[in-house]
């Protein structure tokens, strides 16, 4: 559900400065580009889907995203909810993002803890559905971490949009005890906070092929910068929590005008795409 959206603006700090950022990593010999990744700190955190746009989606959990981001200053008012956008906390959260233009969404999320390969995967399934497995390892695009599922709804006929929350750390090196607490605060008090910076890849195969699904995959991740002991909770119970999204224009692989959609979009129902006549048995 979206809550309360605001028009992209320039937020953030000096590149240098920014605790987290999106960037490319050093060319290998021969290629044009270097692969796509999301720094925490001077650490390569993720591996994001690669600057084509005819790649598949990734965010695949890197040796560096080690550490969560959390801001012991704004912790009381995240635990409470948000009634609307609260430009205090958007200024906090923007200090440690490089300066970049950034569409601000507040939603309201029923997370689905998912494991790779497991139930519900997108990469073993919607994802396999149109590009196939991997044609050196013969496996599915793999995450290496648990991550979780939230939202999914038509964009066009051949386009439909994917959301996905990711972890800066595993819900293995939650602890145990805090989740608890927040599972508790969920079933008896408002829906809580949790804050991430987020992307909107677009991607399709260049050519159908031989795809069983062919369509445009809009992914928008969100990658967790605080509330990891939150949103286990709410998965682990099926209740909601909010969602205040920081959407990164310029570190998308979409246009500024598709960026934009985001709030009109996500504003829809949920809704499945159907399966193409190809993909059935």
């Amino acid at each position: 559900m979206l809550l309360a959206s605001a028009a992209a603006q320039r937020y953030g700090v000096d590149e240098a400065q920014a605790a987290i950022r999106f960037g490319e990593a050093a060319k290998a010999t021969g290629a044009w580009a270097g692969r796509r990744l999301l720094w925490l700190g001077s650490e390569p955190a993720f591996e994001l889907s690669f600057w084509c746009g005819t790649c598949p989606v990734l965010f695949q959990r890197l040796e560096g995203a080690k550490r969560t981001l959390s801001l012991a200053e704004v912790q009381d008012k995240l635990a409470g909810g948000l009634e609307d956008i609260d430009p205090g906390i958007v200024a906090a959260f923007a200090a440690l993002l490089p300066a970049a233009h950034y569409l601000v969404m507040l939603l309201q999320i029923r997370p689905r803890l998912t494991y790779p390969v497991l139930d519900g995967d997108y990469f073993a399934h919607e994802q396999v559905a149109t590009w196939g497995i991997d044609g050196f390892w013969g496996l599915p695009e793999n995450p290496r971490t648990p991550y979780y599922r939230t939202f999914e709804t038509g964009v066009a006929e051949d386009a439909h949009l994917y959301e996905f929350v990711v972890p800066m750390v595993p819900p293995s090196w939650n602890d145990r005890d805090r989740v608890e607490q927040y599972s508790r605060l969920l079933h008896d008090g408002p829906a809580p906070a949790v804050v991430a910076v987020s992307t909107l890849d677009i991607c399709q195969p260049a050519m159908d092929g031989q795809s069983g699904d062919y369509y445009e995959h809009w992914a928008l991740t969100h990658f967790l910068l605080d509330g990891h002991h939150k949103i286990e909770a709410a998965a682990a119970s099926g209740r909601p929590v909010q969602l205040l999204s920081l959407v990164s224009v310029d570190a998308s692989l979409a246009g500024e005008r598709q960026v934009a959609r985001l709030p009109s979009v996500r504003a829809q129902r949920v809704s499945r795409r159907p399966r193409s006549v190809r993909s059935q048995p």
